[in-house]
């Protein structure tokens, strides 16, 4: 007989039913009971369990996030709005080679790239692409193969199932680029109930966070894209500042601006209730920098927010080897990000409450 009370009964009424998976990955590998599939976990069977590893790290499940915080990060770092924060730096990679080829600054491909390349991490679970309707999770061992894993493509992947199967194997220390629900995700793992899964994040090494509004439901959204182009000049997509309130989808043949008022309508349901703008449970958390100059400068800069004696040793590293290059943070660009963060929070607390 199916239990009707076991763990995976239980975070498919809790979180997949009531659309509150994020799509994270973070059951999958961990727990033979769950598969990624469509755009979401799914459960292959019961669990006879009552409360299994899957509850102690999924980003869904109630997370107790200052007592998260305060395990994690030095205290005297922590902020309200956005987490702890060690520096705030704009920057970008001075390979124009890595810049070209990644989204906005490639300050992320750079790091990946180098903590690769010095032996931090000896694997990066990184998302990539056979086309723009189809990102895949993926693992990367070369420093130069982090450069083809460089763009945004808004839908969730489910990375931490890749980190997942790599904890089993060989790999030492694993980097793992997180959306802030994955991110969330890695760091539950550290503090979880079950020895197993607190082994495994023993090879977490790196995690290097990007900032983000909202993830997108794969199915409307390459519906979305085949409506407006052809998906098959796609190059690269982009979310400029909110006055031009639209999806930039670059093509070969130029940029097509989608209104975001139709991009929305493919935001997935979880992304509702996310509280964190700047993925707070990273080492290092990177976002599109906003500068006076306008969007045309500032789409090839990135905020970086460092948290971790981890993450500030990484970023020093780079501005030793002159691999990325720093410019001054605009004043008040850090209290601005905070404002949006809390504005998030909000929305998230305000949305929680209509779900009661």
């Amino acid at each position: 007989m199916t239990n009707q009370t076991g763990a995976t009964q239980s975070l498919r009424h809790l979180v997949m039913d009531a659309g509150f998976c994020t799509n994270c990955g973070a059951c999958v590998n961990l727990c033979p009971y769950y598969a990624s599939w469509n755009d979401r976990a799914a459960v292959l069977d019961e669990c006879g369990l009552a409360e299994g590893a899957c509850h102690d790290v999924c980003p869904r499940m109630p997370t107790d996030f200052s007592a998260l915080a305060g395990l994690l990060f030095d205290e005297k770092d922590l902020t309200a709005e956005i987490g702890a924060v060690k520096a705030f730096f704009v920057a970008r990679a001075r390979d124009e080679n890595i810049r070209r080829n990644a989204q906005h600054g490639g300050t992320v491909t750079a790091l990946v790239d180098l903590a690769l390349s010095i032996g931090l991490i000896d694997t990066a679970v990184l998302t990539k692409t056979d086309g723009p309707l189809q990102p895949v999770s993926s693992a990367v061992s070369l420093a130069d193969q982090a450069r083809t894993s460089g763009k945004s493509h808004f839908v969730a992947t489910p990375s931490v199932a890749t980190f997942n199967e790599l904890a089993k194997g060989p790999a030492r220390s694993i980097g793992v680029v997180a959306t802030p629900c994955q991110a969330l995700a890695l760091a539950k793992m550290r503090i979880g109930k079950s020895e197993r899964i607190r082994e495994n994040s023993k090879k977490i090494g790196l995690v290097v966070g990007l900032f983000c509004g909202w993830a997108l439901s794969a199915s409307p959204f390459a519906q979305l894209l085949r409506d407006n182009v052809d998906v098959d000049t796609i190059i690269g997509m982009d979310i400029p500042p909110s006055q031009y309130h639209s999806l930039e989808v670059l093509t070969k043949g130029g940029p097509v601006g989608i209104s975001l008022d139709l991009v929305e309508k493919c935001v997935r349901s979880s992304c509702r209730s996310c509280r964190d703008l700047t993925a707070e449970f990273s080492d290092i958390s990177v976002g599109s920098a906003r500068l006076p100059e306008g969007w045309e400068e500032a789409k090839s800069w990135n905020q970086v927010i460092v948290r971790t004696e981890t993450g500030k040793k990484l970023i020093e590293i780079a501005r030793e080897k002159g691999i990325l290059e720093f410019r001054d943070v605009p004043e008040g660009n850090l209290e601005r990000l905070k404002k949006a963060s809390l504005n998030k929070k909000g929305k998230a607390m305000e949305k929680s409450k209509s779900s009661c």
